[in-house]
C-alpha cells in the first residue's frame, strides 16, 4: 500500500547544496523530494534513529533523543 504524504518541508540552503541534491536526484533518477526522503531515512538508519522515535517526535514537535 502506498504511503500518503501530507507533510510539507521547506528549507533555505546554499546554492551548492541545492545543486548537489539535484545532481544526486538525477543520478538516482528520482525527484528531489524523493532523493531527500532517501537521504534522511538513510541518515536515520546509520545513526540508530528508529522510525517509531521519528513519528513520536514529529507529532510532539520534538527532536528524537540522541544516542
Amino acid at each position: 500500500m502506498a504511503v500518503t504524504k501530507t507533510e510539507v518541508v521547506s528549507a533555505r540552503v546554499p546554492p551548492d547544496v541545492k545543486a548537489a541534491l539535484s545532481a544526486a536526484a538525477e543520478v538516482e533518477r528520482r525527484s528531489v523530494a524523493s532523493m531527500l526522503e532517501v537521504m534522511v531515512l538513510s541518515y536515520c538508519r546509520e545513526h540508530g534513529i528508529a522510525a517509531a522515535a521519528i513519528k513520536v517526535a514529529g507529532k510532539a514537535g520534538l527532536r528524537p533523543p540522541r544516542k
